[in-house]
């Protein structure tokens, strides 16, 4: 006997029919009064039931129109490249690669001095409280908020290179912006990790009940110490990283990318 409250058995169904495909993204669900009857339910338990579904972020709702299944095209970064020169990017890693993926990028970015988090010293190898600065990115892919991008770099660094200080976005990206000026990163350290999101994180990556985020956080290091710290966190739903690792000749295009 199942002994959810109804309006949860309600929204159980119709996630299940979601995620199979029964309703296609894009398309519109049963309206309330067919959904009534559908599960002998009364007006405000159907209600209640497709609000859990819009605040998980599976429906949007309009008045007059319904609920329409959303629509979540997801983005594939290939980690390796990201930010790696050999590739030919035209500008910085980020405008490239959604630019090549057909989709259309846009950010907005600012610039603190901030003392450095006991987590983003430890990284950088600077005492806890030391002056940083953060160069913060909000950036979109198409319409919808893709990821927020928060760079910690160390002081003695920023007096070779003033620029990283200076407001506003660095047209060439700041990976190559440092390497013109001789400061070049060799080596990358990533950890991935995941969990809920904050409320703020919640707020600038409109995320609903339920969706988790993607933490990527890359410590950049030049020939002998790190040169910066950016933690880079993903809406989880519509987001998917790769890596390329050793000789991938024998890998057909066909498989899944």
């Amino acid at each position: 006997m199942n002994k959810q409250p109804k309006y949860r058995q309600v929204a159980d169904v119709l996630r299940r029919e979601i995620v199979d495909g029964v309703h296609a993204p894009g398309s519109r669900l049963p309206s309330e009064s067919e959904l009534q009857q559908r599960f002998g339910a009364s007006r405000n338990t159907v209600r209640s039931g497709l609000s859990l579904l819009v605040g998980e972020g599976l429906i949007t709702s309009s008045q007059g129109l319904g609920y329409e299944v959303r629509s979540h095209e997801v983005f594939e970064l290939n980690a390796s490249r990201f930010e790696n020169l050999t590739f030919p990017y035209n500008g910085d890693a980020y405008n490239t690669d959604v630019t090549n993926a057909g989709r259309r990028p846009h950010q907005t970015c600012r610039v603190e001095m901030l003392p450095a988090s006991a987590e983003v010293a430890e990284r950088l190898r600077v005492p806890a409280g030391t002056t940083t600065v953060l160069r913060f990115c909000h950036r979109y892919v198409d319409d919808a908020p893709w990821s927020t991008q928060a760079t910690y770099y160390p002081s003695w660094l920023v007096e070779e290179t003033p620029r990283l200080a200076e407001p506003g976005d660095i047209d060439e990206g700041t990976t190559r912006y440092l390497a013109d000026r001789g400061i070049a990163q060799v080596g990358y350290f990533d950890e991935i990790a995941a969990r809920m999101p904050t409320p703020e994180e919640a707020r600038l990556l409109e995320i609903g009940a339920g969706v988790p985020v993607l933490l990527w956080t890359r410590t950049g290091y030049s020939a002998d110490r790190p040169v910066r710290c950016t933690v880079t966190t993903f809406r989880g739903d519509l987001n998917r990283m790769t890596y390329e690792i050793g000789e991938l000749s024998a890998r057909s295009e066909n498989e899944p990318q």
